[in-house]
């Protein structure tokens, strides 16, 4: 005789805090990418987490807490995921050219959460205040490319310019391609980085 009873899967695993915080950050994105920052709602991250709601408030203040560190995470993954990629040891021009076509590639590989995070982070206002957090998330990126670029110009590969204003430009220039890549599928993301690159190394290269 057959059972028709379903086979026991034994308790479920508990997950740590970490783990829950990345669930609910990951649900977040989703969220936001189906729904735009405005339509977000914490009753259907939760759900999207398969936790309940009260446990997104353990972990988050509030919906732009959550969003908060959502685009924070977010951001900071995918900045390694392009460091990762990328061969130190070579000449900073090669390295810059390499860093925008590992940024354009995310586009196909990371749309939905490039979606959300440009979302969350034009629209997210400072704690307390009617101005928009943007630059804040980009800090840390900033800095980063100041470093690259003084070693560029170390090694006489750079000219001399304000490292700030470029890594400005240079970051808004990434945001750019993503956005017109995002909005057209037909065009080739490593052809346009490369592109870009030349462009933005016409300015920074020693000699012109």
């Amino acid at each position: 005789m057959t059972s028709t009873s379903r086979p026991s899967r034994g308790p479920r695993r508990r997950l740590g805090e970490d783990e829950r915080r990345h669930q609910i950050m990951a649900a977040a994105i989703r969220e936001v990418a189906d729904r735009g920052y405005e339509g977000a709602s914490l009753t259907r991250i939760a759900a999207r987490a398969d936790v309940a709601k009260g446990l997104v408030w353990r972990y988050f203040t509030g919906k732009d807490d959550l969003m908060e560190a959502t685009a924070k995470a977010t951001m900071e993954a995918m900045r390694r995921q392009v460091v990762d990629a990328l061969d130190l040891d070579r000449p900073v021009p090669d390295i810059i050219r390499a860093a925008l076509r590992q940024a354009a590639s995310q586009i196909l590989t990371h749309r939905t959460e490039l979606v959300a995070l440009n979302r969350i982070v034009h629209n997210l206002l400072r704690p307390g205040s009617t101005e928009r957090a943007v630059t804040d998330f980009y800090e840390e990126t900033y800095l980063g490319q100041q470093e690259l670029f003084r070693r560029g110009q170390a090694e006489g590969s750079l000219r001399e310019f304000d490292t700030r204003v470029m890594a400005v430009t240079y970051q808004g220039s990434i945001d750019v391609m993503l956005a017109y890549l995002e909005d057209r599928p037909d065009v080739d993301p490593r052809e346009y980085a490369s592109e870009l690159a030349e462009i933005l190394l016409g300015g920074m290269r020693a000699g012109t």
